[in-house]
């Protein structure tokens, strides 16, 4: 076979993966291309291309269900979902324009790296909408997990394992998915000139009332400043963002309340349909870190930490931040950082009781450096004999997520 592996069909994948098996032959795994540079570089002899694996297979939207091959870009997946009034709940993200030109998302990579966008604390995260797929293991051996329905009893939950696994199990071709009605109204109260600590108070407020909040964000003034939403604040300004989502009158109902208990905190402002959209789609891509090529961190903590946490890196380096899923999600974009900022990253992430991955550095760095959070003994043990049960040869992604795993 030659270096460059493109089968069209699930026998030809297994066909490839068996010539990878016999010949030891280690594997990078690439659909669109669009995360190829997320997680360590893969030391591998061939190229095994996913994208003939592109195109619904199945919607039935009465049923809430879309089953898709793996290759599918989101786009399309999205313009089907929209035709109907409905969506993908856990808001997927399209981190291409972090790592420069390359398609778009598509929805196997999605889920096997399982990216979810701001909508995650109110919907969950994308593996929770991952109901069933097909695919080939390490082994070269065909498989299928999960089904068409959400309450699924079939045997173990092979799907959740699956997502967040970057490829390096097993390669999916085809998934099935639950999709939900789309809102239909949206709007957004926006809090101006908040320091992170203040924020995340505001939105821990909004978050336990009763409002059913999608969407809690707050964006220190440099990345309130790249947006392409105009504000009627002045440029320069902190500006928080709470997003309520639903029925038209429910909508304008909890708009008013969140802008009465948010008053407090400081001025207040509404953003309605195509800004609001907007400003989410933008969060949703973490669009303030596109227009450069630096160290970017995404740090997991309690949401009560999370302006802490990012403080705490703030003193060690020069630092850009957004913050998400109420101040839970952090995102760190390092300035001139050596080593990318990991020492402080690390310290500043396990003092909250939370973790860090590094989304985006260049290859020696990614190489040099614990690109995932470092595991403990036991679980470091037990990624090794879930890689071996799945993939025994290792040809699939090796060491993407851990080195020699």
């Amino acid at each position: 076979m030659a270096d460059d592996l493109a089968p069209t069909d699930a026998d030809g994948l297994a066909d490839a993966v068996r010539w990878a098996v016999a010949g030891e032959h280690p594997l990078e795994v690439v659909a669109g291309g669009s995360k190829r540079h997320f997680g360590r570089p893969v030391q591998s002899e061939a190229t095994l291309s996913l994208a003939a694996f592109d195109g619904i297979v199945d919607y039935q939207p009465s049923e809430l269900v879309l089953t898709a091959k793996a290759a599918t870009p989101l786009a399309v997946i999205e313009t089907a979902l929209e035709a109907e009034r409905q969506m993908l709940a856990f808001e997927p993200a399209d981190y291409a324009p972090l790592f420069g030109p390359a398609e778009g998302a598509t929805l196997g990579g999605t889920l096997a790296c399982n990216l979810s966008g701001p909508r995650r604390i109110k919907a969950g995260a994308a593996r929770d909408h991952f109901l069933g797929v097909h695919a080939v293991s390490g082994r070269g051996e065909r498989f299928k997990a999960g089904g068409r329905v959400v309450k699924n009893v079939t045997g173990y939950d092979v799907c959740k394992l699956l997502a967040g696994s970057y490829g390096t199990l097993a390669l999916m071709h085809e998934v099935t998915v639950k999709v939900l009605p789309a809102p239909e109204r949206t709007r957004t109260v926006l809090v101006y000139g908040l320091e992170p600590a203040a924020a995340m108070d505001a939105l821990e407020a909004a978050l336990s009332s009763a409002h059913e909040v999608s969407g809690a964000t707050h964006m220190p003034a440099e990345a309130a400043a790249r947006s392409a939403v105009s504000y009627v604040a002045d440029a320069g300004t902190a500006v928080s963002a709470v997003r309520v989502e639903g029925f038209p009158t429910s909508v304008e109902a909890r708009c008013q309340a969140l802008r009465e208990l948010l008053g407090c905190f400081g001025a207040v402002e509404e953003l309605h349909s195509k800004n609001s959209a907007t400003l989410w789609r933008e969060i949703r891509d973490v669009w303030a870190f596109a227009d450069d090529s630096g160290p970017l961190w995404r740090l997991s903590v309690p949401p009560a930490s999370g302006a802490e946490a990012a403080a705490r890196v703030a003193d060690a380096a020069d630092v850009r931040t957004l913050f998400d899923w109420g101040g839970g999600l952090v995102w760190i974009g390092m300035n001139g950082a050596p080593d990318a900022g990991e020492a402080a990253v690390r310290a500043a992430a396990s003092a909250a009781g939370g973790h860090a991955t590094l989304i985006r550095a260049d290859a020696p760095t990614r190489a040099a450096r614990a690109v995932f959070q470092p595991q403990t003994a036991g679980l470091a043990a037990l990624t090794e004999r879930i890689k071996r049960a799945f993939d025994p040869a290792g040809v699939l992604n090796p060491s993407r997520m851990y080195a020699g795993v």
